[in-house]
């Protein structure tokens, strides 16, 4: 990670555009793939030297219109809009302080409270912070459930636990790069990221791409060793009272396969800790 985060995320935007996709004729021979810093200025209606300059790492404060403009032209959804303004510290940043990866007790009632719902905390670098007893158990193939990009991508369970693997590692980096936008110099996720990037290619390769996407909602596809393939929703909740920490609540549609599955794998679980004592 370099010090331009704004320079490395407006050209790896404007690498993954091309003339058509924003209504422009191309022309000449093109040495580089995507949209030319000269189109996304005439797009964004700024002066060329200008926009080079934020590229480069030269100009690093544009205005909020600038901005508004850039991520027109960059055609970038909310969320990568929002981590636009706050790569440029052009957005609200003091609802990120005083982040604390202590899950009150309350919370942890609250989990215990869904017995038939996998449900963990995550931080915004995707440690896992508290689990339930039924997430524990679908967590079981991995050595360690610590973290879900090191799960994902160093961990060998990742591959088949994860039939989607590509999508669920595709979202995994989005939620990195938007924790990257929020609190670029947190010392916790540059050593993350320096360990999947020194030891994952498929990570560095989507690290690059700089997509950014936060946790709501979403379609989970598992195969698990005990139970076999779960299909399952997930919730994402914000921690009100510990800024940075997420609920994650996964469910299945009530009847189907996967609820029974998910059934039988609490009473697995439960029946092994019982055997365990």
């Amino acid at each position: 990670m370099t010090d331009n985060h704004l320079g490395e995320f407006l050209r790896a935007r404007r690498a993954g555009l091309l003339p058509q996709d924003v209504g422009m004729a191309s022309y000449g021979v093109r040495r580089v793939t995507g949209l030319r810093r000269e189109e996304v200025a005439v797009l964004a209606g700024v002066n060329a030297d200008y926009y080079t300059r934020l590229e480069q790492g030269r100009e690093r404060h544009p205005s909020a219109q600038v901005l508004d403009a850039l991520g027109r032209a960059l055609r970038l959804d909310p969320d990568a809009h929002a981590h636009l303004h706050q790569l440029a510290g052009a957005a609200p940043s003091n609802q990120f302080t005083h982040t604390t990866n202590h899950v009150s007790p309350a919370l942890r009632q609250l989990m215990d409270g869904y017995p038939g719902a996998p449900a963990f905390v995550i931080n915004r670098t995707l440690d896992v912070l508290a689990s339930n007893a039924l997430a524990e158990a679908l967590h079981s193939p991995f050595e360690r459930a610590d973290n879900l990009a090191r799960m994902t991508f160093l961990d060998a369970a990742g591959r088949q636990f994860y039939t989607r693997w590509s999508h669920t590692a595709q979202a995994t980096v989005s939620h990195l790069r938007q924790a990257a936008g929020l609190d670029p110099d947190n010392p916790r996720l540059r050593e993350l990221v320096r360990a999947l990037t020194e030891h994952s290619a498929d990570f560095n390769r989507l690290w690059n791409t700089h997509a950014v996407h936060g946790k709501t909602q979403d379609a989970k596809h598992f195969l698990h060793p005990d139970v076999g393939p779960l299909a399952l929703t997930y919730q994402a909740f914000d921690v009100r009272d510990a800024p940075g920490q997420q609920l994650v609540i996964y469910q299945a549609e009530p009847g189907s396969p996967s609820a029974q599955a998910l059934n039988l794998l609490g009473s697995i679980h439960a029946t092994s800790n019982q055997v365990a004592l």
